[in-house]
Formats: structure tokens, C-alpha cells, sequence
């Protein structure tokens, strides 16, 4: 398998910027958002903030012309699945975008593929087979390519909504999905995950919790015992502060990260000020706060996180 090199700091710790996001960007610049618009905010994205990282994740949709525009030292990965999932039918089932391959990805200069599931791994065994089976052909074509492979896992219970409650039962889903994937037979090289907890509902981050730090602690060494392979965290759309808080308690916590893939946290507020000012604006936030966020996020990150060998 290919080296991890491109991808990460001197030191061997993953410092990624993800901007992948297509439906969710939309979103937030507005539902009517042309192409362009995701495009240009992608690029000014990458051209203002990958000086700072040390690789990018982008999608070959609208994330081609950002690719072009980072920094020559920023490794690139791409993602690989359709974004979203088909509501009407059970088990937020995957997809691949249409007129894309681990090939030609390869070939617009991705330095790794990333794959994004969704699991319940409570769920109907039949549906978690044919997300195996599915994970199990991408891996296959990463082998085929020599590029590494990184899954990114969205955990979920299909009877549950209720954030509190499923709060509960997180640790259980996070750290079993990790557990499954792992196994050699999906070729993953890198696993992007979750926290084991939502930290809205640890004693001390929250008016309301269901652990307590002692608890949220325990789930987090036993999530870093689960494989060997090299793990990095999700921000999940919190806020910067959040995410830098959440990397504290799981260093202190004994969790043996190897770094993170930190979207929204670190460029969120450059989509509202593109939404509403322009992109001018957008470069203005970047250049400052966005700019602040990402620094004070890679200085934490090469402090807490662990090297990959």
C-alpha cells in the first residue's frame, strides 16, 4: 500500500482539512447555490487555509478547481461516495458518484480515496451485508491502485432519533463499527470516526449529561484499543472551541488518536459570510478568524495526537 507521507505532517500526524461537503454546503450558502458558488468557496477555502495543513479533502464534483489552488506541501484526498442517502429506503444504503473510479480519481492527483458509510451495526443483518460487501470492493480497488483507503464512519440507530437517547447506546455503535472495519478484509489504511461520545452529554460540557467524565473517559481508551490501524477524528459540525475541548479529554483520557479531518469547525463561518457579503468577505473571514482556527487546531493536534509509524 502507498505511504500515508503525503497526508501528513513531518512528525507522522494527520492534520486535514475537509471540505468535501456538497449537499451540506448548499445548505449553507443558500439552497439556490449555483456550481460556481460551491466551487469558488471550495477554492477559497483551500487557497486561503492549506498552507496550514497537512492535506485536503475534497470531492471530484465541485472540489476539482480547489485541488488545483492548495499549497504545494498539502497532500489530496478524495472522496468517492455520492453525497447523501435515499431516505425512502432502509439503511442509508452507499453510492458511488457515477463517473468516478479509485482510477481516475488517481489520476486528478488524489494522493488517497475516502469513502464515507453510514452503520447500525444493530441494524438488519442484510443491510450491514451489503455495506460490508460494499466497502469490501473499494478497498479492493485501493489495493488495485496503491492508494490508501480511508473510511469514514457515520454511526446511527435506525430506531432512534432522539439525540439524548441515542447518547446512551453511542459508545456501543462507534467503537463495534470501528471493531468491524478494521478487519483486514476492507484494506482500509486510515479510519475516520467519531468520538465515542456525544461530549453535549458528558458531566461538565453539558447542562445534561448521561456519563460522567469517568465514563466518557473509559469509552475513550477502549476505543484506542480496538485496532491498530491509524484513526482520526470527525468534527462533526461542532464549533472549534468544542472540538478543541473534545481532543483535550481524549488525550487526558488515554485515546491514541493519530489526528484529525476537521471540516466545519474550522471553516464554518467563512460559508455565512460568503452567503451574505460575497466572496470577498468569505477571503477576508478566511484570512483572519479562518486562518486563526486552523493554526490553533494543527498546534493542538501536534501536541495531542500520536505519530503514525
Amino acid at each position: 500500500m502507498s505511504s500515508l507521507k503525503k497526508l501528513t505532517t513531518p512528525s507522522g500526524i494527520i492534520s486535514a482539512l475537509a471540505i468535501d461537503q456538497r449537499g451540506a454546503l448548499r445548505r449553507m450558502l443558500g439552497e439556490d447555490a449555483s456550481q460556481e458558488s460551491l466551487e469558488n468557496f471550495k477554492s477559497l477555502v483551500s487557497e486561503n487555509l492549506t498552507a496550514h495543513a497537512s492535506s485536503i479533502l475534497l470531492d471530484p464534483e465541485f472540489g476539482l478547481p480547489a485541488a488545483a489552488k492548495r499549497d504545494e506541501n498539502c497532500g489530496l484526498l478524495m472522496a468517492y461516495e455520492k453525497t447523501g442517502y435515499d431516505s425512502t429506503v432502509a439503511g442509508r444504503l452507499p453510492n458511488l458518484i457515477a463517473n468516478q473510479s479509485v482510477k481516475r480519481l488517481k489520476e486528478a492527483g488524489a494522493d488517497a480515496v475516502k469513502l464515507l458509510i453510514y452503520v447500525d451495526v444493530d441494524e438488519d443483518k442484510a443491510i450491514n451485508d451489503c455495506k460490508q460487501a460494499f466497502v469490501e470492493r473499494v478497498g479492493s480497488e485501493c489495493v488495485a491502485e496503491d492508494l490508501p483507503f480511508f473510511l469514514e464512519i457515520i454511526t446511527y440507530d435506525a430506531a432512534i432519533s432522539d439525540k439524548r437517547e441515542y447518547a446512551k447506546i453511542k459508545p456501543h455503535k462507534v467503537i463495534e463499527a470501528m471493531k468491524l472495519y478494521a478487519d483486514p478484509r476492507y484494506h482500509v489504511s486510515v479510519l475516520k470516526v467519531e468520538v465515542p461520545v456525544d461530549m453535549n452529554f458528558v458531566e461538565g460540557f453539558g447542562d445534561d449529561y448521561v456519563y460522567t467524565k469517568e465514563e466518557a473517559a473509559a469509552f475513550y481508551k477502549e476505543q484506542a484499543k480496538i485496532s491498530n490501524l491509524p484513526f482520526v477524528f470527525l468534527s462533526a459540525g461542532v464549533s472549534a472551541q468544542m472540538f478543541h475541548d473534545t481532543l483535550n479529554f481524549a488525550k487526558a483520557s488515554g485515546s491514541t488518536f493519530n489526528g484529525v479531518l476537521c471540516g466545519r469547525a474550522t471553516w464554518a463561518g467563512a460559508a455565512k459570510a460568503y452567503k451574505e457579503a460575497g466572496s470577498d468577505k468569505a477571503a477576508e473571514w478566511l484570512q483572519t478568524i479562518g486562518k486563526s482556527n486552523i493554526i490553533e487546531l494543527a498546534k493542538l493536534v501536534e501536541e495531542l495526537a500520536t505519530p503514525i509509524k
